[in-house]
């Protein structure tokens, strides 16, 4: 499959690794794609595998693409990309509403009525979103590998189909096991559960942590 990578920050590189490792053809897309850190990213893997481009680009390629961008670019960078390139596909929705203008730890700058995921899928009407990935630190995101065993991964979006793509064929070959709490508004309860993991980090200085469910 080809995927598109909206975001050429951590999470995004992180994730490219992923899916190259599963076998995939991976873009990466940035306003500027001729960056050190993604010639470095390139250079580390199969010329045939990796490669980048603008967001537009990227998102042509892709048949299904990830939103990784930082949330106070999101908006512009769907636009940069176009939303008809993005149509009938899968997004997957990795942002999370930060806040940093007050300082650290940040502050979410939706909640309770509205959310990233549901501003995302108002952006992309034509397209399939679902939040994933976002509740959890990038070093994790692949294969996380924690004592008390498999970590949970909560999931949401409109399109059933689109979810259980996500579950069987990227999250349980990540080594996730996933929850799915129902239609894009839930994005509001795992917008904060992000922020709940973002605290943890600051008062702890590890991010070696992530979320687990426990069914009796």
């Amino acid at each position: 499959m080809k995927i598109g990578i909206i975001g050429s920050g951590d999470v995004g590189r992180r994730l490219a690794d992923g899916f190259i490792e599963l076998g995939h053809q991976v873009k990466i897309g940035s306003r500027d794609p001729n960056q050190s850190k993604i010639i470095e990213w390139i250079d580390k893997h199969d010329k045939e595998k990796a490669s980048a481009g603008t967001f537009a680009e990227t998102a042509s390629f892709g048949e299904l693409v990830v939103l990784a961008t930082l949330w106070e670019g999101t908006a512009d960078a769907i636009q940069l990309s176009n939303p008809k390139n993005l149509a009938k596909k899968i997004v997957i929705d990795v942002t999370n509403p930060l806040d940093f203008t007050k300082g650290m730890p940040p502050r979410l700058a939706l909640g309770h009525t509205d959310s990233a995921g549901e501003t995302v899928q108002r952006l992309l009407p034509d397209s399939k979103v679902v939040k994933a990935f976002n509740i959890v630190g990038n070093p994790h995101m692949i294969h996380p590998d924690f004592p008390g065993g498999k970590p949970t991964m909560f999931i949401c979006g409109n399109d059933e189909a689109a979810k259980k793509i996500m579950i069987d064929d990227i999250l349980s070959k990540f080594g996730w096991e996933t929850i799915d709490i129902g239609g894009i508004e839930g994005s509001r309860l795992l917008e904060p559960i992000a922020l709940l993991w973002i605290l943890h980090y600051f008062r702890t200085g590890n991010g070696n942590h992530a979320f687990k469910l426990l069914i009796k």
